[in-house]
């Protein structure tokens, strides 16, 4: 074991810029920071949510701040707000631009905001925060949730001219940050095949869980849950309300959902209420992005010792057990498949152990070797 003077010398500066908003992203910039704190690390996140906002509490965190770049930002969210419930050329052609000022102002404000003295590595856990990067004078690691331009390009956000402009920009990024890691190494492969980036600063900085207390057991009737954001398109709502005809779900998260997909909504619930549950699940569109993508629901799940019923079309290898692969057609058969006594509780040990495997100790190791130099 080294000294106490050796350990100090192996003690790193990281500044962490993420968005806490309650969603995966929040999640990955406080497991980082718990996760360096633990290896000796002086850690801080810089929660950049509120940015354009008077404050992150009360009545605050609806007005904008007092600075003319924190107003132009607050303008331009509440805009970009306003088109994300807007279908149609008209949140296609906008939405591109109003990007690019948000990145540009967010940076502005950012660049004021923080010092960069003395630190040892920026980690950058969401997009909107990338442009700082361009001009950061300490080390940075983007840890990117996933490919932005193809998200937005698929969500209808962006017209085909508009999408090739904005890869290049994020390949640009790609290529130019010193580290670059993916929420799941799956969107790593999609980067490098379909983005064709050169992989020359890429780590492997999967998603994790934590372990809790608590874990599901086995019951009849097996209940089903769904748990996560329900605002994007990638979700599949159209999809989930029709798996919910075959099968109850009970759905966790926010937005509420449009009444008129029938969804049995529970509003927002602590993650322990999915240890009343025998079965997790996941939706998701089936398009390039999303059979290569990731859900981070998928690792809650499996912390408390839920199968995960995951569509057929995500082909996950390193997911694969304590996993059911179900298509629309076959759902009620692979959920009653998977509820037999003898089947579901080997489904749970095998999640346990994904659990264990993918834990945040172990999946965020190489980025204490990586501040450590070895």
């Amino acid at each position: 074991m080294p000294d106490a003077a050796s350990r100090d010398d192996m003690t790193r500066r990281v500044l962490i810029l993420g968005q806490l908003d309650g969603y995966a992203n929040g999640k990955s910039a406080v497991a980082v920071q718990h996760f360096l704190e633990s290896r000796g690390h002086d850690a801080q996140i810089v929660d950049t949510y509120h940015l354009s906002r008077a404050g992150a509490t009360g009545r605050r965190r609806r007005l904008p701040g007092r600075r003319p770049r924190q107003w132009l930002l607050f303008a331009v969210e509440g805009c970009l707000g306003v088109l994300a419930k807007v279908r149609g050329p008209l949140r296609r052609r906008l939405t591109y631009p109003l990007l690019l000022a948000e990145l540009r102002l967010r940076a502005s404000l950012l660049r004021r905001l923080l010092s960069f003295t003395g630190i040892d590595l920026v980690v950058c856990e969401t997009p909107h925060d990338t442009g700082v990067l361009a001009e950061c004078p300490a080390p940075a690691l983007y840890h990117c949730p996933t490919p932005w331009a193809d998200e937005l390009l698929l969500e209808d956000r962006l017209t085909a001219s508009q999408h090739r402009r904005m890869r290049r920009r994020e390949t640009a990024l790609f290529e130019a940050v010193d580290h670059l890691a993916f929420h799941w190494h799956t969107y790593a492969q999609y980067a490098l095949r379909e983005y064709r980036i050169s992989g020359h600063n890429l780590i492997e900085l999967d998603w994790g869980c934590d372990p809790v207390d608590g874990q599901a057991s086995y019951a009849q009737p097996t209940r089903v849950v769904y748990m996560g954001s329900l605002s994007s398109r990638f979700i599949d709502l159209p999809l989930l309300a029709r798996l919910a005809r075959q099968v109850d779900i009970d759905v966790y998260g926010g937005p509420p959902p449009d009444p008129a997909y029938g969804l049995r909504f529970r509003g927002w619930a602590p993650p322990q209420v999915l240890a009343d549950y025998q079965f997790g699940l996941i939706t998701c569109t089936d398009d390039p992005l999303r059979r290569s993508g990731f859900s981070a629901k998928h690792l809650q799940y499996f912390a408390y010792g839920l199968p995960v019923l995951l569509p057929k079309w995500r082909d996950d290898p390193a997911l694969a057990e304590g996993s059911v692969p179900y298509d629309e057609d076959s759902f009620a058969e692979a959920v009653a498949a998977a509820s037999a006594p003898e089947a579901w509780p080997a489904l749970s040990e095998a999640a346990l152990r994904q659990a264990d495997r993918y834990s945040w100790d172990n999946r965020l190791d190489a980025l204490d070797r990586l501040l450590r130099g070895e």
